[in-house]
């Protein structure tokens, strides 16, 4: 894997947490200046969660929280909006593309998956394949599981935990 952007913010993330002063802001600017990512030690980000390309222009809210074992592509942008409370909230094995956007008080489900380039501003459901400006739904899975194992080619790794808590948003695209 190597010192990419993830790399960088889970040791920030555990000097913040310890309560060490200086060392989180100082790997941050190393996050910036390495990867031109802004990828805040703030941020909840779950275990095994992947930057693609090593996390290159990703933008994080501070405040944004992302489930376990997510991949998030190079160029995306997970944050708020104006004038609009809150900030995106993602579910465990969410797959997002290049250069999309997620934004504002926004909840994406387990096992979604957004296309490049989409602008998601409104909840996305468990399983859901989304794509588009603004995004749509363009395909939702019954069976989520299932499909992340046909498009990966394995099973989701410790999915015995997540059964129980599948993240479902209440609003959906209409």
């Amino acid at each position: 894997m190597g010192l990419d952007g993830m790399t960088w913010y889970r040791l920030a993330r555990r000097l913040h947490l310890r309560g060490v002063p200086v060392l989180p802001d100082v790997l941050r600017k190393v996050i910036y200046y390495l990867h031109s990512s802004h990828i805040p030690y703030e941020a909840e980000i779950g275990e095994g969660t992947a930057l693609g390309y090593g996390g290159i222009g990703v933008v994080i809210h501070q405040n944004a929280r992302l489930g376990r074992y997510c991949l998030v592509s190079q160029q995306v942008t997970i944050s708020g909006r104006s004038g609009i409370e809150g900030v995106p909230v993602i579910g465990d094995y969410v797959r997002i593309g290049a250069g999309a956007k997620i934004l504002g008080n926004v909840q994406v489900g387990d096992f979604a998956v957004i296309g490049a380039n989409a602008v998601v501003l409104q909840d996305v459901p468990a399983g859901a394949v989304v794509a588009g400006v603004p995004a749509r739904v363009l395909r939702q899975d019954s069976d989520p599981i299932a499909f992340y194992e046909r498009e990966m080619g394995l099973p989701p790794p410790r999915l015995g935990q997540t059964l129980g808590s599948m993240h479902l948003p209440e609003t959906t695209f209409q």
